[in-house]
């Protein structure tokens, strides 16, 4: 018998029909002897009808009552499912996040979990209860309700697991598992039945949606297996277990996969003056609008200027670039400020790198040879990124995959 986690992403809940099928799904690992968990998200599309209102309501939103608008999207769903689960002929009971309680700091609307009481869910448990929890939601030491931002449903399923010292948690979505890439994208690519939490938290940042970066690092910092499995499959398999980094795996697999971000952006600052915190002049001021910046170039100078290049979220280039002429290129004497908000950003992942030279080579030549320029480069111990241009992104996919035999089935 083991402690299992479940989550369930919005589609998987989308309408009462899937809900029953949750329900059944659940039912079947009940049947086995298992004690189960589940964390389940609002119903596909609610969380965005719910904010709607609100800004029908309010331009912009308060913080605190958004948070108390939005967080009954997941009360729907936790109150369905238990109907379902009992209609199955199970006990079962559903909690709010305050009811757990998850406690979490007071950053409305992007909470973060701070602990959670499982003593009510392991008494259930105990008892014979399924217990359902409404992911995406918690409480702050004030009692003010707050939500966890978005995909915080992941983040509650991995909390839960790990506050229970579950065997494992297992997050169902509308994909059977990780794959080497998109296959929307390369139709060869493959299920992973494996991969680690650093590869899998790269593959997160670099662009992969299939779960949320906070929920795979709060896996990984607390020890808890995690599982993607599709909720549509009536035998779901074995889906992709993200766990921690084998030996063998070092050996065997030196890339797991090629994410890619079609939303970046490049913005050059032309003639930097090369001096002692210039970098600071320019990103500081970008900083203090909120804006991330990615990946950061700064060419060595030559006649006591330089140019200074770095990445945004295409969303965020309009107002970047007005940043830049209007607060920055004065003051620090710049020459110009240049942008493309036409690139996309392609990465190699692998922790196979740390025992195999040669990987960035190989990248540059298979790129070179079908004509696509690198415009950027920026490498870690398990991947390497580069920005080219936009119209080359799927071309540059399919022939890394292909390059780094990611089409061919494990042996």
């Amino acid at each position: 018998m083991a402690l299992i986690v479940q989550k369930y992403g919005g589609t998987s809940v989308g309408s009462p029909e899937r809900i029953k099928n949750v329900a059944r799904r659940v039912a079947k690992f009940k049947a086995q002897g298992h004690q189960v968990v589940v964390a389940v998200s609002a119903m596909s599309g609610e969380t965005n009808r719910l904010i709607a209102l609100a800004k029908e309501i309010q331009a912009q939103p308060d913080p605190r009552e958004l948070d108390v608008v939005v967080s009954t999207g997941e009360q729907v769903t936790i109150g369905l499912l238990a109907m379902a689960l009992q209609a199955e002929g199970l006990k079962a009971k559903s909690y709010t996040g305050d009811q757990v309680k998850i406690l979490t700091d007071s950053a409305h609307t992007k909470a973060r979990i701070l602990s959670i009481d499982e003593q009510n869910i392991r008494t259930d448990l105990a008892n014979d209860y399924v217990v359902v929890v409404a992911g995406f939601q918690g409480v702050d030491e004030h009692g003010n309700i707050t939500t966890l931002g978005r995909g915080g449903s992941d983040t509650t399923g991995v909390a839960l697991a790990a506050a229970l010292n579950a065997d494992e948690c297992q997050i169902y979505t509308d994909v059977d598992g990780v794959y080497t890439t998109d296959p929307r994208v390369v139709p060869e690519a493959r299920r992973l039945k494996s991969i680690t939490f650093e590869e899998m938290l790269e593959m997160a940042s670099l662009g992969s949606k299939v779960l949320q970066i906070r929920s795979v690092e709060f896996a990984g910092k607390y020890k808890v297996k995690l599982r993607v499995l599709s909720s549509f499959l009536e035998e779901p398999g074995e889906g992709t277990l993200i766990t921690f980094e084998e030996n063998n795996k070092m050996e065997q697999a030196i890339i797991s996969g090629i994410a890619f971000n079609r939303d970046e952006a490049k913005i050059t600052v032309l003639g930097v003056p090369d001096k002692p915190g210039i970098a600071y002049q320019i990103l500081g001021p970008v900083a203090d609008a909120n804006i991330d910046v990615d990946m950061i170039i700064q060419n060595v100078g030559t006649d006591g200027s330089t140019d200074f290049s770095f990445t945004v979220n295409r969303t965020d280039f309009a107002k970047t670039m007005d940043i830049l002429k209007n607060q920055v290129q004065g003051h620090i004497g710049a020459r110009a400020v240049v942008g493309d908000s036409k690139t996309a950003k392609v990465s190699v992942v692998g922790v196979g790198m740390r025992s195999h030279v040669g990987i960035a080579s190989q990248m540059f030549r298979t790129l070179a040879e079908e004509g696509i320029n690198i415009q950027m480069i920026s490498t870690s111990e398990i991947k390497i990124s580069v920005v080219i241009d936009e119209k080359y992104l799927e071309l540059a996919v399919r022939v890394l995959h292909k390059a780094f035999d990611l089409d061919q089935e494990d042996a």
